[in-house]
């Protein structure tokens, strides 16, 4: 077997992706590879997008996604986008059927070259998302960081998108707080046992958010597809917006924009964005060592 495989480097609205090829072999990108990449500048990424050979009849891949710090995430929306660029181009297909841990997601890529995702269901029950506490009313959960007479954020809207979510909402600009100081505390919170994504979303009309995300297992991002899903959702489920909604996501440069639309007629929720590729090489998915195609000599990615 060889020891390196293809990847590349693409992004969803900023979110940094590494799309890694893993069909026709038996073994995975591993934690210690994922750790490695993430510490060089030039393969520092949000999540890896791992295509490995279908598991179940009907579908074109399994996907096995890794965060930067090496620990598995159940879903990436902006991710996923991407691996439909990257599959499109080489098949010449528009339509994929995908299998991951969180379940199956169907994607379309249309002739504008945005991607549309199906994201399946929101998940609202306090056990499923999962809280450690019991809420019968997650839209507003108790919550809050900061004083108790004057909290800096206050009363999520939870829910799971394929994994957890805390919407917390706010009246001024979302680059204004200091979501890098509060996003480890919120994400750690005991309150989410298997952590949570801590998303601040503004409304600004009845059809359009504004939204910054301190994402899982990877911090800070420029943009998380899954939070977009879960704020449009969050905001439709409080009367805040109806079940179509712009989110303005103001992390990404430029700031962009992703198309969510929460389907009455089953519920699923789709996601439309755009996925960019910047460049190809070789990887190792056992090591993390890495090469582009313009540079061959390979460098290590613990540098």
């Amino acid at each position: 077997m060889n020891t390196t495989v293809d990847f590349a480097r693409m992004n969803g609205l900023g979110n940094k992706i590494l799309v890694v090829d893993m069909r026709g072999r038996r073994d995975k990108v591993t934690p210690q590879a994922a750790i490695a990449l993430n510490a060089h500048q030039e393969t520092q990424f949000d999540q890896i997008m791992a295509i490995h050979d279908p598991k179940a009849e009907g579908t074109d891949a399994w996907i096995d996604i890794l965060n930067s710090d090496g620990s598995k995430a159940q879903a990436c929306g902006n991710g996923t986008r991407c691996v439909v660029q990257a599959l499109a181009n080489e098949t010449g297909k528009k339509a994929f059927t995908f299998q991951t841990v969180a379940g199956i997601l169907n994607a379309q890529e249309h002739a504008d070259g945005t991607i549309s995702v199906d994201m399946g269901t929101p998940v609202f029950a306090w056990d499923k998302i999962p809280l450690s506490e019991e809420f019968h009313d997650t839209s507003r959960i108790e919550l809050q960081i900061g004083p108790i007479d004057d909290p800096i954020l206050h009363s999520p809207s939870v829910m799971s998108m394929g994994n957890p979510h805390a919407i917390f909402w706010v009246d001024r600009d979302v680059m204004s707080f200091d979501l890098e100081r509060f996003g480890p505390l919120l994400e750690n919170h005991p309150m989410f046992p298997e952590r949570a994504n801590i998303t601040l979303a503004q409304v600004t009309s009845p059809s359009s958010v504004t939204t910054r995300t301190w994402e899982r297992g990877a911090g800070l991002t420029l943009a998380c597809g899954s939070a977009a899903c879960s704020a449009a959702v969050s905001a439709a489920r409080t009367g805040r917006t109806g079940r179509n909604v712009a989110i303005k996501v103001a992390s990404a440069t430029p700031p962009g924009i992703l198309t969510i639309e929460w389907r009455e007629r089953d519920d699923h929720v789709v996601m439309t964005g755009p996925a960019e590729w910047e460049w190809s090489g070789a990887v190792d998915p056992a090591t993390g060592l890495w090469s582009r195609e313009d540079e061959p000599q390979a460098e290590s990615a613990a540098l």
